[in-house]
Order: C-alpha cells, then sequence, then structure tokens
C-alpha cells in the first residue's frame, strides 16, 4: 500500500494524520514541532542565523528579537491577488506568498515522513467551505494554488475535503445513532459550517454527498476577533480614532494595517515611516504619535497582534488580563475584560451565528431538528461565541470536539476510506 496522509492547513494551527502503526490500527497524528502533534501555522525566516523556523520555535524567535521575517496566516491569502506576489525576507531578498506556503507545506510533510519512516506522494487536504465569500473564481483559485503548493513538495495523488465535513466524520466516530449534526468549525481565518446525517451505519460507506444536507461558510473568525481587540485597545493608545487639532479623525490606515497579520510589514519602509513622521502635527495628543512612532520604527506589528491574541484567549479562559505594552513605553498596561471582548467582537459574532442559521436554512430543515452541535477549531474557544451559537439551537447537544485536532483526525479518517 502506497503510503499517505491527511493536512489540516489552517489559518492559525495545523496538522497531519498518518495511518497507524500495525494493520488495522486507526489513523493517528503525527509530531509535527518536538511531541506536539499540531503546530501553530506560523514560518520565520531569521535573517540573523540564516534559518527557518516553524511553529511555536518561529514564534519563539521573532519575540526574542531575531532579525527576519515572520509569516502567519498565510491561507488567508490564499485566492487574493497578494498569493501570487511577493514579500521582503528582511535581508534584501524577496519570496512569493504561495512559496512560503509550499515551504510550510513541506516541513509538514517532512515531518509526516520522519513518523511514517517512509515517502509520501498520497494526501487528503482540507479546505474550508469558502476560501474567499461571493466569488467562486477566486475561491477555485485559492483551492488551485494550495493544490500547486502541495505539488511542489512531492505530493502526486491529493484529494480535497470540507474541513467541517471532516469534523463530522471525527464525531460520528463516537455515535450510536444516527442524527443531524450541524458542525461549527471556527478557526482563525473562516468560520465554516456543514449540516449533516451521522450515524454508526453510515461510517463504512465512502460516498457520503448524500448526507451532507448543507455547507456553507464566512470568511471570519479567530484573527478577526485578535484584529477587533487590537484595535479596541492597544491602537487607541497609538492614536486610533483620535483627533487632530481641528476636531478631525487621524487617517487610520496605518492603524488597520497594524492589526492584519500580512500588512504589517508594509508600514516598515523608510517612505511609509517618513509619511508617519510627517503627521505628528495631525494629532491633538502627540504622545500617541510618539508611540506610534516607536511600533513602527523598532518594528513591534506582529507582537501588537499577538498580545491582542493573548488578551483574547486569556479573557475567554475566564476574568480579567493585563496587556502589557511596555515595549511601547514604561509602565503602559491596559486592562481587558470579557465585556470588552464581547463587545469587540459582536458584529463578527452576529455574522457567524447568521451563517449557521443560513447552513441549516439551506438545507430546508427546521433548527429543531438538528440534533446536536459539535464544535472544532481554536476560535470555539471563545465561551460567548459558542453560547451565541447554542442559543441559536436550544434544543441541539453543544458537543466539544478537539478544537486543534478534531479536523485533522478526520481528514485522516477519509484518507483512510479513501486510500487504504
Amino acid at each position: 500500500m502506497t503510503p499517505f496522509c491527511a493536512i489540516d492547513f489552517g489559518t492559525s494551527n495545523s496538522a497531519v494524520a498518518l495511518p497507524g502503526a500495525t494493520p488495522g490500527e486507526a489513523m493517528r497524528l503525527a509530531p509535527v514541532e518536538g511531541a506536539h502533534t499540531t503546530l501553530p501555522t506560523s514560518v520565520f525566516f531569521n535573517v540573523d542565523e540564516h534559518t527557518r523556523e516553524f511553529g511555536r520555535a518561529a514564534l519563539t524567535s521573532y519575540i526574542d528579537g531575531f532579525d527576519g521575517r515572520l509569516m502567519r496566516s498565510m491561507k488567508s491569502i490564499l485566492g487574493s491577488p497578494l498569493a501570487e506576489s511577493t514579500t521582503d525576507l528582511g535581508d534584501g531578498s524577496a519570496i512569493r506568498y504561495t512559496e512560503i506556503i509550499a515551504i510550510f507545506l513541506d516541513h509538514l510533510k517532512r515531518s509526516a515522513e520522519r513518523c511514517a519512516g517512509t515517502s509520501i506522494t498520497r494526501a487528503v487536504l482540507g479546505r474550508p467551505v469558502f476560501f474567499v465569500d461571493e466569488d467562486p473564481r477566486a475561491d477555485q483559485l485559492a483551492q488551485d494554488q494550495l493544490e500547486a503548493a502541495a505539488r511542489s513538495v512531492g505530493f502526486t495523488e491529493i484529494e480535497f475535503q470540507y474541513e467541517p465535513i471532516a469534523a463530522a466524520f471525527d464525531y460520528e466516530s463516537r455515535l450510536t445513532a444516527e442524527g443531524l449534526v450541524l458542525v461549527a468549525d471556527i478557526g482563525g481565518g473562516t468560520s465554516d459550517f456543514s449540516l449533516v446525517r451521522v450515524g454508526p451505519q453510515r461510517m463504512t460507506q465512502l460516498e457520503r454527498k448524500g448526507d451532507v444536507l448543507a455547507h456553507h461558510g464566512v470568511h471570519v473568525a479567530g484573527t478577526d476577533f485578535d484584529r477587533r481587540v487590537e484595535l479596541a485597545t492597544i491602537l487607541r493608545e497609538l492614536g486610533y480614532q483620535s483627533l487632530d487639532p481641528e476636531g478631525r479623525e487621524v487617517p487610520n490606515r496605518v492603524y488597520f494595517d497594524l492589526a492584519t497579520w500580512h500588512l504589517i510589514n508594509t508600514v516598515y519602509p523608510p517612505k511609509r515611516v517618513t509619511e508617519l513622521k510627517l503627521m505628528r502635527h495631525l494629532y491633538g495628543n502627540t504622545v500617541h504619535h510618539d508611540r506610534l512612532m516607536r511600533v513602527v520604527e523598532w518594528r513591534l506589528g506582529h507582537a501588537l497582534m499577538a498580545h491582542a491574541e493573548e488578551a483574547k484567549i486569556g479573557v475567554s479562559a475566564g476574568g480579567e488580563t493585563m496587556i502589557d505594552l511596555e515595549q511601547v513605553e514604561a509602565d503602559l498596561r491596559l486592562a481587558f475584560g470579557d465585556a470588552q471582548l464581547i463587545d469587540a467582537g459582536r458584529e463578527e459574532t452576529r455574522r457567524i451565528v447568521q451563517a449557521a442559521r443560513d447552513t441549516v436554512q439551506a438545507a430546508g430543515v427546521a433548527p429543531a431538528a438538528v440534533s446536536a452541535l459539535y464544535f472544532t477549531g481554536g476560535s470555539t474557544g471563545l465561551l460567548f461565541l459558542t453560547q451565541a451559537l447554542a442559543e441559536a439551537f436550544p434544543q441541539a447537544q453543544p458537543v466539544f470536539g478537539d478544537r486543534l485536532a478534531s479536523v485533522a483526525t478526520g481528514l485522516g479518517i477519509h484518507a483512510q476510506r479513501l486510500f487504504g
């Protein structure tokens, strides 16, 4: 049997599933960073040490101050004009974004091969319901770009499966009775929903198209909450929505760029820095401009966004947290609590819940007929979000899968049926 794997290439986290070590053994997750079976979807091109680092190691090196280029959320640019453009790595060289995706996929492939002890050329890749909202051509382009990246690193036989359907397969493996499950796969870049008929008698069927009653998704998820948190807290201390001496709001483009992972580096070129310096007279409170220039000149954009993400995670785990901005200014710390998080993400929550309702409506099914809500994806750790979804389907039983591994496990189940 030709070796195979299943890859969950996520916006925020990724994982790989492999066949069991012995015949008949269930699919397993491969170690992809040390003993970890999941890793942050991050690549750091370390200019100081001339290395490429992945996952937690990439984030650590960046935070430790090594010079170079950190890339996160690469999946979110697939299908956009930016995907085929190039970005500076910090040493004068440039690379296409799609090549960075290929480099990350190659890391996952090599990790799987080390675990399997053999080369792997067949793979099932997960994909969101929509890479790009309301643009079928861009959505197909995104899948084509991901497939091309996978082929460039040595995969020759590639199949795709929707990520929420894969999560349904993982949920189904533990069922004893048939039912209708609405899978909510809410990750870093997209919130995807599938209404699937599941049950132990259906697991042996390879063709499950008739069991998928509807699927739908929106390009709104964890990184959008991070962005809202940063704009509502950190960037206000740098002048976002502050007023000039005439009472007008200062230009906000730089703040939106600082709050978007793949645009942060666009504020660092000398020409842009000079333009920002010349804006000092627009600030009624020049302390804001001073802080902004420190962030730009010291290249703290990624660190600030990481602080926003950490604050979101800290509050979602319960209680209030403090956002430490001493990198920007001594003794600058901000309190951040649950009410602020809920308020910051109110519009994103509304859109995600509406996408869930639209999925069930598209299937022609009454909300009361949904027997279970199966939550997976990193952003289902946001209690207010899962509560809002549960309130939309009060008769469905909320079930929580492994936030970071359910999709990879389900993709592995699908790969076993296809290739095993």
